[in-house]
This record gives C-alpha cells, structure tokens and sequence, in this order.
C-alpha cells in the first residue's frame, strides 16, 4: 500500500512538473480593433494564439452589453502561448490586421466604440507597444491612431457575438465583403511588414 501511494505521488509530481511550464507559456492580452467579429477572426489564425473571446474594454460602467456600451470599445481577448510568439510579435499581428492610421473607427464601423487600442497590462507591455507603433508609423509612413491603454476590465462579450466568423460563415463573410475590409486592409499595408 505504501509503495503505491509514494508511487502515484511520484508520479503525480512528474505529471504537475511537465504541465505547469505549458501553463505558465499562456498569457492574455486585449486590443480593440474595431468590430469585434473581423478582429477575433483575424488574429485568431496567428501562430501561438490558443484563444480568442470578444467583448468591451476601457469604459467604466459595470456589465456593459452590446446594447449599452457606451464609453467602452469593442475589444477581444487572446491567449496566447509565450513560448511561441512573444507579445511585441503578437501586438504587431494585430497591427497588421488593422487600419492603425484611422482615429475614427475601422473600415466601414465608424464611432468611438470602434476605435484601435492596445491595452497594456504593465510597464513592459506599454513599451513594447509604443516600439511596435512606432515601428508601425515608420513603416506605414504615417501618423498612427491606434491608442496604448492601461489594461481596462474586460467585459466578455454575448455567447451569440463569440465565434461569430465560424457560426455564421454565410452572414459574416456578407458584412466583411460589404464592408471592403479586405481591400482596405491591402490598401493600407500593401506588401509592407
């Protein structure tokens, strides 16, 4: 009895051993880009992403929805794992899948709750996003928009709202293609990276 249990402690312990460095590899990060369905769709194909869910950063009232959000942005939260993509090479992601240059929204959603932000959860992420936008504005030649924030409540978004892209493939791919997202995106970052 006793060699069983020092056993299944042992091996217990190896088990917790393997998995806890795999854990500790998974990060979050928030950014608003816009509508919320094209922003999680898009980053949610990058390398090293495990995890996308949308919903609201950056306002202050309490359990905002898609009804009443004022003051908030449409936002998305990613994990992702750090041992495959760090986050300056995550937040340039989603600068690509962006229009970083409009201050007044994104493509065809126009007002506050669509505009860019990147929402720093330290000092560290605040410099990397600062680098990754300045970077941006010189490769891009222009001034850019898109904020650096303080890391905001993240308000997870309604379960008809999550996955939207996948759910509805028919209904979204109408919106993106009505909306010339594609074009615009190509428009603002040509062959540039």
């Amino acid at each position: 009895m006793t060699r069983r249990l020092i056993a299944s402690l042992a091996a217990a312990a190896v088990f917790a051993g393997s998995a806890a460095p795999a854990a500790a590899a998974l990060k979050t990060a928030v950014f608003a880009g816009g509508c919320f369905w094209s922003a999680e769709h898009d980053i949610e194909h990058t390398p090293g992403v495990t995890a996308v869910v949308v919903g609201y950063a950056g306002g202050t009232a309490r359990n905002p929805n898609y009804e009443n959000h004022e003051g908030f942005l449409e936002a998305i939260k990613v994990t992702y794992d750090s041992d495959k993509i760090s986050y300056p090479q995550l937040v340039n992601a989603f600068f690509h899948h962006i229009d970083p240059t409009d201050p007044r929204g994104q493509i065809c959603d126009f007002g506050p709750s669509y505009r860019t932000a990147v929402f720093a959860a330290d000092p560290s992420e605040t410099q990397a996003a600062q680098a990754v936008k300045a970077q941006v504005a010189k490769t891009l030649g222009k001034s850019v928009a898109t904020m650096i924030l303080p890391a905001a409540t993240f308000w997870m978004g309604e379960d008809y709202h999550q996955d939207y892209a996948r759910k509805n493939p028919m209904a979204y791919m109408a919106y993106r293609t009505g909306c010339g997202r594609d074009a615009a995106l190509r428009r603002v970052w040509g062959g540039r990276s």
